[in-house]
């Protein structure tokens, strides 16, 4: 059985997506911003765990999402 190289970048507390600094297909480096959140007055980047490309974007421009909501997905 293959093993999933799939990475999920996901939100670490409840907030407004502010931005979305990648688009599907876009190649990331480790450390590159994905996802502008935006909580409580504060912005909180998301970041790329590893390099890789954006397979798929979970969330637009202003929606609220949980702890734990995946935002985009890496291969």
């Amino acid at each position: 059985m293959a093993r999933s190289t799939s990475l999920e970048i996901v939100s670490e507390l409840v907030a407004n997506v502010l931005t979305i600094e990648v688009a599907e297909g876009d190649r990331v480096e480790a450390g590159d911003t994905v996802v502008l959140l935006e909580s409580m007055k504060m912005e909180i980047p998301m970041l790329a765990e590893r390099a890789g490309t954006v397979t798929a974007i979970k969330v637009t421009v202003g929606d609220v999402v949980q702890d734990g909501d995946v935002l985009v997905v890496l291969d």
